[in-house]
């Protein structure tokens, strides 16, 4: 952590239901910010710092994060919140972070920020993990697909996703088509401290970037044409890579990570009726798991421009609620997965149309792997002997 700091009073005083979500936003204002932290009275900020900032710097530091604060808190009000599950009092037998031990014993290793290599134990508990994931897809008679890393910038710019959250992308590139270019490159590339010391020139103009969620896939497939049968049901793994610059913490937080998602596609009715079923079905397997979790409403982590408005509309329409595992170690809960209504946005910006010419809605249930993982990890500890009588016979 930087050794300097920089105190800044709000202009507004952030709301308490939103002092994480600005938090998070804060590690987007500036390069030299490397952490931030917001009061929980919401009066005052404390950044982190790479240098010692002049008057100048401070001056223009301090009014980047005011209008963030003015953007996310003025006249905002606090979201209703619906718990439809809780049982975080589930008793859990671990209370440390698992991580610590995940390293030494080399069952996780960072190749570099937010990119994580997993061992055997981790690599079983993942797949056994994905099995019961696919247990629930079965249940729908859903149809697999398979999806690219690489999502098209094309579509991604249909969807509205480069307005939603700019801040999250990864751009896939690749050297231009010169003689020059690609010797020189050979010849002088090296890794430096922040990265190649090569000059952005060199490279294509952007057609593809890595994909920041599975189901996208699925609804570009489908774009410009009528849905066949009037529904879909689908599911799918990929990875998916979301850039949270400081926000990335151990496995709590990846730039790289699985999806496991089954996947509706149809009318309202069919989509929020299989959502709901997906959620009820789900509720045993977590009690064989000896999940300690909750579900509640949230909303996606739009960014500055987009989050007052996307925020209020998904809460007011329920159109997401995630499911939130206990971590006991700090005394929190963390997202590892969710139940998703998207109403027909994608039907109308992919052309996805029902027999009725009407577009189409789609929804899913999804389940971050790695962060699923790590949550049982938190409760369970990593000694097998200690797991869930389901888990130890499946993984014996």
């Amino acid at each position: 952590m930087s050794e300097h700091t920089l105190e800044i009073t709000p202009e507004i005083t952030i709301p308490e239901h939103l002092t994480g979500q600005v938090q998070a936003r804060l590690a987007y204002v500036d390069e030299w910010i490397t952490g931030a932290e917001v009061t929980t009275s919401g009066d005052q900020i404390v950044l982190q710092v790479k240098a010692a900032p002049d008057e100048a710097r401070s001056d223009e530091l301090n009014a980047k994060v005011q209008s963030v604060v003015n953007e996310m808190a003025r006249g905002s009000f606090k979201p209703k919140v619906e718990i439809l599950e809780d049982h975080l009092d589930r008793p859990t037998s671990y209370s440390k972070d698992p991580m610590d031990e995940l390293l030494a014993r080399g069952e996780v290793s960072e190749e570099g920020t937010g990119m994580f290599t997993f061992g055997p134990l981790m690599s079983r508990l993942i797949d056994y993990l994905e099995g019961r994931f696919l247990e629930l897809a079965d249940s729908f008679d859903a149809q697999p697909y398979r999806f690219p890393t690489l999502m098209s910038a094309k579509f991604l710019g249909r969807a509205d996703y480069f307005r939603a959250f700019p801040h999250s992308l990864t751009f896939a590139t690749h050297l231009r088509e010169d003689l020059e270019i690609i010797s020189a490159f050979s010849k002088d590339a090296a890794y430096e401290e922040d990265g190649l010391n090569v000059s952005p020139e060199i490279f294509s103009k952007i057609q593809a970037l890595l994909s920041p969620a599975t189901c996208y896939h699925l609804y570009f497939s489908l774009a410009d044409k009528p849905l066949p049968n009037g529904e879909l049901t689908a599911t799918a793994v990929g990875n998916c890579f979301r850039y949270e610059s400081t926000n990335l913490t151990s496995l709590e937080r990846m730039w790289n990570f699985s999806m496991r998602e089954v996947i509706f596609v149809g009318s309202k009715d069919f989509v929020l009726e299989n959502r709901e079923q997906g959620r009820q079905r789900m509720q045993s397997v977590y009690e064989e798991l000896g999940l300690a979790y909750m579900v509640e409403s949230a909303n996606d982590p739009f960014f500055v421009g987009e989050f007052r408005k996307q925020a209020a509309f998904q809460n007011a329409f329920q159109l997401k609620f995630e499911i939130r595992a206990c971590l006991p170690f700090k005394d929190s809960t963390l997202a590892v997965g969710s139940y998703n209504y998207h109403q027909d946005f994608f039907g109308r910006h992919m052309n996805i149309t029902l027999p009725d010419s009407s577009p189409a809605h789609t929804g899913c249930v999804a389940f971050g792997l790695e962060r699923f993982a790590y949550a049982f990890l938190a409760q369970h500890g990593l000694d097998p002997a200690n797991w869930p009588e389901a888990v130890r016979e499946a993984l014996s």
